[in-house]
């Protein structure tokens, strides 16, 4: 049973920096893309960044410069940091694993390219 458990989420003021974590267990084809979405009530899910196999980061033009997506050594902990944080990041972060090595089209497909979810972790962003 494959798993994925994200943390970190909270309450924290804009300007602020904060760092989510999802940890995965159970069996998932290695190698893999990983990634981070967000998701707001009565939106889609909006992609964030991505990570392949070999470490090769990507990210969604509205966040990049704010976000550093990046995985440990044993590729069992996903991070995300976010920083200058705003009202507008206010969401339900969730982590995903695919099993294609590369992470190319993610951004295309967005959430049909991966097939393990986490439950998700609440970000709440307030001036």
């Amino acid at each position: 049973q494959v798993q994925l458990v994200e943390s970190g989420g909270g309450s924290v003021q804009s300007g602020g920096s904060l760092r989510l974590s999802c940890t995965t267990s159970g069996y998932i084809v290695t190698p893999k893309c990983m990634a981070w979405f967000r998701q707001v009530p009565q939106k889609q899910r909006e992609a964030i960044a991505a990570i392949d196999d070999v470490g090769k980061p990507q990210y969604a033009e509205s966040v990049k410069g704010r976000v550093t997506i990046s995985q440990d050594n044993d590729r069992n902990t996903l991070s995300l940091q976010i920083d200058s944080l705003k009202v507008d990041d206010t969401a339900t972060y969730y982590c995903a694993a695919a099993h294609s090595r590369y992470c190319n089209g993610w951004l295309v497909e967005g959430s049909r390219f991966f097939q393990y979810w986490g439950q998700g972790t609440q970000l709440t962003v307030s001036e």
